[in-house]
Protein backbone atom coordinates (compact mmCIF):
# COMPACT_ATOMS: atom_id res chain seq x y z
CA UNK A 1 0.00 0.00 0.00
CA UNK A 2 2.90 2.92 0.94
CA UNK A 3 4.78 1.71 -2.96
CA UNK A 4 1.14 2.38 -4.15
CA UNK A 5 1.10 5.39 -2.19
CA UNK A 6 4.41 6.61 -2.87
CA UNK A 7 3.98 5.39 -6.68
CA UNK A 8 0.81 7.94 -7.13
CA UNK A 9 2.41 10.98 -5.21
CA UNK A 10 5.52 10.71 -7.21
CA UNK A 11 3.58 10.68 -10.35
CA UNK A 12 1.49 13.58 -9.34
CA UNK A 13 4.60 15.50 -8.55
CA UNK A 14 6.34 14.50 -11.88
CA UNK A 15 3.27 15.19 -13.77
CA UNK A 16 2.74 19.32 -11.85
CA UNK A 17 6.78 19.79 -12.95
CA UNK A 18 5.93 18.73 -16.50
CA UNK A 19 2.48 20.80 -16.55
CA UNK A 20 4.14 24.06 -15.22
CA UNK A 21 7.41 23.61 -17.87
CA UNK A 22 4.66 22.77 -20.51
CA UNK A 23 3.13 26.33 -19.13
CA UNK A 24 5.82 28.16 -19.28
CA UNK A 25 7.35 27.20 -22.75
CA UNK A 26 3.96 28.01 -24.46
CA UNK A 27 3.54 30.87 -22.44
CA UNK A 28 6.63 32.43 -23.86
CA UNK A 29 6.02 30.82 -27.53
CA UNK A 30 3.16 33.42 -27.86
CA UNK A 31 4.02 37.11 -28.98
CA UNK A 32 4.09 39.52 -26.35
CA UNK A 33 0.62 41.36 -26.63
CA UNK A 34 1.06 45.02 -27.86
CA UNK A 35 0.26 47.56 -24.93
CA UNK A 36 -2.68 49.41 -25.43
CA UNK A 37 -0.88 53.29 -25.15
CA UNK A 38 2.10 51.65 -26.97
CA UNK A 39 3.23 54.10 -29.89
CA UNK A 40 5.75 52.73 -32.68
CA UNK A 41 8.82 54.36 -32.85
CA UNK A 42 10.03 53.43 -36.68
CA UNK A 43 13.45 52.42 -38.18
CA UNK A 44 15.54 55.14 -39.30
CA UNK A 45 14.17 57.47 -36.23
CA UNK A 46 17.33 59.32 -34.58
CA UNK A 47 16.81 57.80 -30.04
CA UNK A 48 17.61 60.72 -28.00
CA UNK A 49 20.13 59.48 -24.90
CA UNK A 50 21.24 60.63 -22.08
CA UNK A 51 23.39 60.05 -19.42
CA UNK A 52 26.40 57.29 -20.16
CA UNK A 53 24.38 55.97 -23.22
CA UNK A 54 25.07 59.83 -24.39
CA UNK A 55 28.58 59.29 -24.77
CA UNK A 56 28.87 59.56 -28.35
CA UNK A 57 32.66 57.87 -29.44
CA UNK A 58 31.22 57.27 -33.60
CA UNK A 59 30.10 53.62 -33.12
CA UNK A 60 27.13 52.08 -33.05
CA UNK A 61 25.24 50.51 -30.03
CA UNK A 62 23.61 47.89 -28.90
CA UNK A 63 21.04 48.31 -26.07
CA UNK A 64 20.19 45.06 -24.13
CA UNK A 65 16.55 45.20 -22.62
CA UNK A 66 16.59 43.10 -19.73
CA UNK A 67 14.67 41.91 -16.66
CA UNK A 68 16.24 39.88 -14.25
CA UNK A 69 12.82 38.48 -13.00
CA UNK A 70 12.24 37.35 -16.84
CA UNK A 71 12.95 33.84 -17.55
CA UNK A 72 13.88 34.70 -21.35
CA UNK A 73 15.87 37.27 -19.92
CA UNK A 74 17.88 35.17 -18.13
CA UNK A 75 18.45 32.32 -20.94
CA UNK A 76 19.71 35.13 -23.23
CA UNK A 77 22.49 36.55 -21.40
CA UNK A 78 25.16 34.00 -22.44
CA UNK A 79 24.21 35.08 -25.74
CA UNK A 80 24.19 38.75 -24.83
CA UNK A 81 27.89 38.27 -23.58
CA UNK A 82 29.28 36.23 -26.55
CA UNK A 83 28.26 39.30 -29.21
CA UNK A 84 29.83 41.76 -26.76
CA UNK A 85 32.95 39.96 -26.93
CA UNK A 86 32.87 39.04 -30.15
CA UNK A 87 31.90 42.75 -31.56
CA UNK A 88 33.08 44.96 -28.64
CA UNK A 89 35.88 46.47 -30.73
CA UNK A 90 33.46 47.66 -33.53
CA UNK A 91 30.01 48.59 -31.70
CA UNK A 92 29.32 49.64 -28.49
CA UNK A 93 27.28 47.68 -25.66
CA UNK A 94 24.93 48.49 -23.19
CA UNK A 95 22.53 46.83 -20.75
CA UNK A 96 19.07 48.52 -19.77
CA UNK A 97 17.51 47.21 -16.68
CA UNK A 98 13.83 46.67 -16.85
CA UNK A 99 12.26 45.43 -13.55
CA UNK A 100 9.00 45.45 -11.48
CA UNK A 101 11.09 45.47 -8.13
CA UNK A 102 13.84 47.49 -6.28
CA UNK A 103 15.68 44.58 -4.99
CA UNK A 104 18.95 44.96 -7.87
CA UNK A 105 21.56 47.93 -8.38
CA UNK A 106 23.06 48.01 -12.00
CA UNK A 107 26.05 47.27 -9.78
CA UNK A 108 24.18 44.13 -8.70
CA UNK A 109 23.65 43.20 -12.01
CA UNK A 110 27.20 43.70 -13.41
CA UNK A 111 28.25 41.75 -10.83
CA UNK A 112 25.82 38.81 -10.64
CA UNK A 113 25.57 37.96 -14.23
CA UNK A 114 29.18 39.16 -15.28
CA UNK A 115 29.04 41.70 -17.65
CA UNK A 116 31.46 44.38 -18.65
CA UNK A 117 29.32 46.62 -20.25
CA UNK A 118 27.56 49.92 -18.93
CA UNK A 119 24.07 48.90 -16.43
CA UNK A 120 21.83 51.19 -16.60
CA UNK A 121 17.85 52.09 -15.21
CA UNK A 122 15.92 54.06 -17.41
CA UNK A 123 11.84 53.06 -17.80
CA UNK A 124 11.88 56.00 -20.22
CA UNK A 125 14.13 53.81 -23.14
CA UNK A 126 12.01 51.08 -23.84
CA UNK A 127 9.41 53.43 -24.50
CA UNK A 128 12.06 55.52 -26.51
CA UNK A 129 13.25 52.81 -28.64
CA UNK A 130 9.66 51.45 -28.88
CA UNK A 131 10.33 48.16 -27.12
CA UNK A 132 7.56 46.60 -24.84
CA UNK A 133 9.04 43.35 -24.06
CA UNK A 134 11.87 41.80 -22.53
CA UNK A 135 15.01 40.23 -23.95
CA UNK A 136 14.87 42.21 -26.72
CA UNK A 137 17.66 44.53 -28.89
CA UNK A 138 18.01 47.72 -30.22
CA UNK A 139 20.70 48.75 -32.28
CA UNK A 140 21.56 52.71 -33.10
CA UNK A 141 23.89 53.30 -35.59
CA UNK A 142 27.19 55.76 -35.77
CA UNK A 143 24.32 58.47 -36.24
CA UNK A 144 22.33 57.58 -33.34
CA UNK A 145 19.53 56.26 -36.09
CA UNK A 146 17.25 53.17 -34.99
CA UNK A 147 18.75 50.54 -37.54
CA UNK A 148 17.37 47.05 -35.52
CA UNK A 149 14.88 46.63 -32.75
CA UNK A 150 13.54 42.79 -32.28
CA UNK A 151 14.29 39.74 -30.68
CA UNK A 152 17.86 38.06 -30.13
CA UNK A 153 16.74 34.42 -31.97
CA UNK A 154 13.89 32.40 -32.99
CA UNK A 155 14.75 29.98 -29.82
CA UNK A 156 14.29 31.11 -26.07
CA UNK A 157 17.55 29.62 -25.63
CA UNK A 158 19.56 31.15 -28.66
CA UNK A 159 20.74 28.41 -30.43
CA UNK A 160 18.92 28.53 -33.76
CA UNK A 161 22.18 29.09 -35.77
CA UNK A 162 19.57 30.29 -38.60
CA UNK A 163 17.59 32.79 -36.81
CA UNK A 164 20.44 34.75 -34.77
CA UNK A 165 18.94 38.08 -35.96
CA UNK A 166 20.97 40.29 -34.33
CA UNK A 167 23.92 38.74 -35.59
CA UNK A 168 22.55 39.10 -38.59
CA UNK A 169 21.22 42.87 -38.04
CA UNK A 170 25.12 43.80 -36.50
CA UNK A 171 26.89 42.01 -39.72
CA UNK A 172 24.84 44.24 -42.61
CA UNK A 173 25.63 47.44 -40.54
CA UNK A 174 28.64 46.65 -40.67
CA UNK A 175 29.71 45.80 -43.74
CA UNK A 176 27.60 48.11 -45.33
CA UNK A 177 25.19 45.74 -46.78
CA UNK A 178 21.68 46.06 -47.80
CA UNK A 179 19.49 45.50 -44.25
CA UNK A 180 18.23 41.70 -43.90
CA UNK A 181 14.39 41.56 -44.65
CA UNK A 182 13.44 39.67 -41.39
CA UNK A 183 10.53 37.52 -40.44
CA UNK A 184 7.83 38.24 -38.05
CA UNK A 185 10.14 35.92 -35.62
CA UNK A 186 12.41 38.54 -35.18
CA UNK A 187 10.27 41.54 -35.51
CA UNK A 188 7.41 41.11 -33.41
CA UNK A 189 8.11 40.84 -29.82
CA UNK A 190 8.21 37.57 -27.51
CA UNK A 191 9.16 37.24 -23.76
CA UNK A 192 8.15 39.39 -20.49
CA UNK A 193 5.98 42.17 -20.96
CA UNK A 194 7.76 45.30 -20.09
CA UNK A 195 6.19 47.46 -16.93
CA UNK A 196 7.03 50.65 -15.48
CA UNK A 197 9.90 49.44 -13.11
CA UNK A 198 12.64 50.81 -11.12
CA UNK A 199 15.98 49.88 -9.56
CA UNK A 200 17.70 50.13 -5.75
CA UNK A 201 20.36 53.14 -6.58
Amino acid sequence: MRKLLLACWLTVVFSAICALFWYNEWRYSLPTPVPQNYSDVQLGQHINLAGVLAQNNGKPLLIHFFNPDCPCSKFNIPHFKSLAKKYGDKLDFAVVVINKTSHYTPAEIKDKYGLDVPVVCDTTLAATCGVYSTPQAAILDADGKLYYRGNYNRSRYCTDKNSEFVKMAIDSLLNNDTKPLFSQFALKAYGCQVSEGYCKK
